[in-house]
């Protein structure tokens, strides 16, 4: 989900450089919901890896496909094969420096030792590589559809689990952060998927709520603000521009971090930036406050209050 987001600017980039192309992207069905209506795509081709007669009717439509040019904003092995497997003229990915996967690069005809330091930026700089010239940070995100159980008042959401364990804030502090920002009549809506939230039905204060990927989206334009970790409704979040704090512990937020500038970043000081999978909750991330993330919150709130008030002021 995260990877999706991070391309979007990236993409719009290629469709306003190469306007009379057709653009199409590869994408695992279960993302799709965030790319349909996309006016800067053409043609969403999906990957499904669900069976041996699903992962061959993918490869088909990869085979017939045969573009001027791909590029590869996930740096991955099998998106690597997946990319020459569509038999580009010129296919654009990251240098093996850079690269998540550095064998990834083999498969490239051009590599890309993009700089960043965000994603966003690397994949700004792939494509800019590729011939982009019109770059835009734009991340278009579809309306969503909202389901129902979400408060009728102010609401902070948040998703309380991440890829790995070791980049979650400690669950005991999510329900004395409820009832604090509830004193200001600010409620915590925890958005997860259906078997997450059996994990939190003794939660007394946190109202859970379960979506599909586009109620989430819907969710998220709908919330006062967001408490985020490393992990794609964050990213989901910073490219709406909403306002709200992100959590990080071990990871880089100069690398994966919100986008944008409406997210503040809570980091314990002097923390070394590793990419390994904890698989425990990490001193760092237990180091952060419950009033440490109710404060830059409610600040957060405040001050996209301010600005909304500065927007819509009269002239005097």
């Amino acid at each position: 989900m995260g990877d999706i987001i991070h391309a979007l600017p990236a993409v719009a980039s290629l469709r306003k450089s190469f306007p009379e192309s057709r653009l199409a992207w590869l994408v695992a069905p279960r993302w799709m919901p965030l790319l349909e209506g996309n006016p800067f795509i053409d043609e969403l081709i999906p990957f499904d890896r669900g069976s041996a007669g699903a992962l061959r009717r993918s490869w088909r439509l990869l085979r017939a496909c045969r573009p001027d040019l791909a590029v590869d904003f996930q740096g991955l092995v099998q998106s690597a094969i997946a990319g020459r497997a569509a038999g580009p003229s010129s296919f654009f990915g990251f240098d093996r420096s850079v690269a998540r996967e550095p064998m990834a690069a083999v498969f490239y005809t051009h590599r890309v030792a993009a700089s960043g330091p965000h994603r966003v930026e690397r994949n700004l700089q792939l494509v800019q590589a590729a011939g982009a010239s019109e770059l835009t940070d734009e991340a278009w995100i579809p309306a969503g559809q909202e389901e129902k159980g979400l408060p009728t008042g102010p609401f902070v959401l948040t998703n309380p689990f991440a890829g790995w364990t070791g980049k979650q804030w400690p669950m005991e502090y999510y329900e004395p952060l409820a009832q604090r920002l509830r004193a200001e009549g600010i409620e915590l809506v925890a958005n997860v998927s259906e078997r997450h939230a059996l994990e939190l039905r003794e939660w007394k204060h946190v109202r859970v709520h379960t979506s599909s990927l586009s109620g989430l989206i819907a969710a998220t334009r709908r919330a006062t603000a967001v408490l985020g970790l490393d992990s794609g409704p964050l990213h989901l979040a910073a490219a709406l521009r909403k306002p709200g704090v992100a959590l990080f512990g071990l990871t880089d937020p100069a690398r994966t971090g919100p986008y944008g500038g409406s997210i503040a970043v809570l980091r314990a000081d002097d923390i070394e930036t590793t990419y390994k999978r904890h698989d425990t909750i990490h001193a760092s991330m237990r180091a952060i406050t419950v009033e440490q993330v109710a404060e830059a919150l409610l600040g957060s709130i405040s001050s996209a209050r301010d600005r909304s008030l500065v927007r819509v002021a009269p002239r005097s």
